[in-house]
């Protein structure tokens, strides 16, 4: 069960190797955080993201789980949760994608949408129906400033965290009253190997800074997080802004 604070004592991250997932966990277990499941692709990498919690003194166990093969969700999440209530579920999964080779290559945009969307759709509900089950818990889902108004640079990865994003609003209104607070966290461009060698963006942030952004919205229950906290004003204004300007800006 979570603590006076909303933070929770046991964590299930789907995504388990994501800088800003581990980061998370990382600032969780300094907190109150004691169990950590740990939810990826099989391999070194995965193995390696849970030797570094257990070093924390965490508990931390590893299952198998593809955002791509959404008829094993029900097993991989029916594991965890068979071994005892999780107090929050992360979504940190997700890919970016090329979008220059990706327009020229429809297989490789389906693949974007299909792990960040289709993939989360599946997990989100399976997920949603065991926090629901035991009574309690949080769903965080990782979604982006991407998904606020789709850009010329990125829109194939934009629609799909624009579908995430609703998706997981969706879910909150739906779990209402069920004692399941859904939280959206939208990151603007942070600095991970994922974007490494990218054009570093304004207002760029790091994976410690979204993990205590969702630390601090968990204890307020929020229901959206943006991080850093001023690009709500900027995607308010750039929502807003007429489609002929829009298309003229360098984003």
């Amino acid at each position: 069960m979570k603590d006076a604070t909303d933070l929770p004592q046991s964590l299930l991250v789907l995504g388990g190797t994501s800088e800003i997932a581990l980061a998370t966990a990382r600032r969780l277990i300094a907190r109150r955080t004691r169990t950590v499941w740990l939810a990826g692709r099989p391999g070194p990498a995965l193995e390696q993201a849970a030797e570094s919690l257990r070093a924390l003194g965490a508990d931390v166990g590893t299952v198998d789980f593809d955002a791509l093969d959404p008829e094993s969700h029900e097993t991989a999440l029916g594991k965890v949760f068979a071994e005892g209530d999780i107090d929050m579920v992360l979504f940190a999964f997700g890919i970016l994608g090329d979008q220059a080779y990706d327009e020229r290559d429809p297989l490789r945009a389906v693949q974007v949408a299909q792990t960040n969307y289709t993939g989360a759709v599946s997990a989100g509900l399976v997920a949603a129906r065991a926090l629901q089950s035991q009574g309690h818990g949080s769903l965080v889902v990782l979604s982006s400033i991407a998904g606020e108004r789709a850009r010329r640079a990125d829109f194939i990865y934009g629609s799909s965290k624009a579908g995430l994003d609703t998706f997981a609003q969706g879910l909150g209104d739906a779990l209402y009253g069920t004692g399941v607070h859904v939280m959206v966290v939208r990151p603007g461009f942070v600095r991970t190997k994922m974007t490494a060698g990218l054009p570093q963006s304004p207002l760029a942030t790091t994976p410690e800074a979204v993990a205590t952004a969702v630390e601090l919205g968990l204890r307020r229950r929020s229901e959206t997080v943006w991080v850093p906290g001023a690009l709500r004003l900027v995607m308010t204004a750039l929502r807003h802004t007429p489609r002929a300007l829009f298309r003229r800006l360098p984003l």
